[in-house]
């Protein structure tokens, strides 16, 4: 105040210094515009926070310096991002909606991006073994599932008098069970909740397109493995989880991986493809309906197995149509003609697939992808063409 003293009417300087003639003006700097930038700060002493102002910590902390990332979790609390949020509904003129509406843009942008998040972090599950899938369904409460199965085909008349007479042996008894098991696991339906479920889903995937990440539980990727849409729930009608199950079986076996590649590779060919999940549900069909009709009790007695039998003949089957379909040069029009012959083919002579597939693995998946399959006498398999009589038979052997 010294400076100011000896002046007309403050002879001992107590008076404010006098205003200057010309008011202060602000400069702003040109450049990208960030949140919070063009909002004034307010200061216990009622000071802008523009030029000349001091910045507190918690400022400091909420509006970090440019070229520094914050997590999205911190984004959303931005305290700036929700005040606009909130008053998105007022009344405000130009320059402010177009601040909020700005405001309003970022926000759902968070949102979409921490929901993507949430769907990667969601898919990135360990791989599950089919062991240890298995071991879910054993302890798992199907009991809703349980009251829907039909263990076996019911007969009357005539036809139940030869089946009686003539027919393959019944089930053992300590093996029903396991029987029920599995028709109990064609009848759960895929479960988002389920942790389980989704583990068996995301391992498929990465095994078969040979990736280490997951992928999400919606979308086009699951059309690209042969599936018909973005939901790979709403194909394994009449298969449910034992359809998937098997499909686990498929590609987490050391010995029939290999020929998961292969056949998904075929699949993808630019004249030859065929949908390679589709594929493998009507397989899976097949094999239950072979199940029920008791074609394979003899083979589930011999080996004291059901589950177990089961996956070898999905597996033996899926290699029959493999070899058929590439080397007799087939296409997604023959796959009804195919899945019928494959379906009496697994009725009639299911050891026969299965020693096939016996030979498969005792050869090695190498020396079969050069070599044409060479029958023995009596083991070939004619296929009817489409002028040929067609062969009636009880469930359905197409594509879904």
């Amino acid at each position: 105040m010294a400076g100011y003293r000896g002046l007309q009417g403050d002879p001992e300087g107590c008076l404010p210094p006098p205003r200057a003639t010309r008011p202060r003006r602000l400069r702003f700097r040109r450049g990208p515009r960030r949140w919070g930038a063009g909002r004034p700060r307010s200061s216990p002493q009622g000071m802008s926070g523009g030029a000349g102002g001091s910045e507190r910590p918690e400022e400091r902390q909420r509006f970090p310096p440019p070229g520094k990332s914050r997590p999205i979790s911190a984004l959303r609390q931005n305290g700036l991002l929700q005040a606009l949020v909130r008053e998105a509904g007022q009344p405000a003129g130009a320059e402010i909606s177009e601040e909020l509406r700005r405001a309003q843009e970022e926000w759902e942008a968070v949102e979409e991006i921490q929901s993507g998040l949430w769907g990667t972090l969601a898919s990135a599950a360990p791989p599950i073994s089919f062991n240890e899938a298995l071991q879910y369904f054993q302890t798992a409460d199907l009991s809703e599932c349980r009251k829907k199965v039909q263990a076996t085909v019911r007969r009357q008349g005539l036809a139940a008098l030869v089946h009686f007479l003539f027919g393959p042996p019944r089930l053992q008894p300590q093996l029903q069970g396991e029987r029920e098991l599995a028709l109990a696991m064609a009848q759960c339906g895929l479960d988002d909740n389920e942790r389980v479920h989704m583990r068996i889903l995301q391992t498929i995937y990465k095994k078969l397109t040979r990736s280490r990440l997951g992928c999400p539980r919606y979308g086009a990727h699951w059309e690209e493995l042969g599936f018909q849409g973005a939901d790979p729930g709403t194909d394994l009608r009449g298969t449910g989880m034992l359809g998937l199950m098997q499909l686990l079986y498929f590609v987490m076996d050391a010995q029939t991986l290999p020929l998961a590649h292969e056949i998904f590779k075929l699949s993808r060919h630019e004249t030859q493809n065929f949908p390679f999940c589709i594929m493998s549900v009507n397989i899976t069909r097949i094999v239950i309906q072979a199940l029920r009709e008791e074609c394979l009790s003899r083979e589930c007695n011999r080996r004291q197995q059901v589950i177990a039998v089961l996956n070898d003949l999905y597996a033996a089957a899926f290699l029959q149509l493999y070899r058929l379909w590439k080397w007799q040069h087939k296409t997604i029009a023959d796959s009804g003609f195919l899945l019928k012959e494959l379906e009496f083919s697994a009725k009639k002579k299911p050891k026969q697939l299965l020693k096939s597939l016996e030979a498969y693995v005792n050869r090695g998946p190498a020396a079969d992808g050069l070599l044409r399959p060479s029958p023995a006498p009596g083991d070939e398999m004619d296929f009817t063409g489409v002028c040929d009589p067609r062969v009636e038979l009880e469930g359905e052997a197409r594509l879904i």
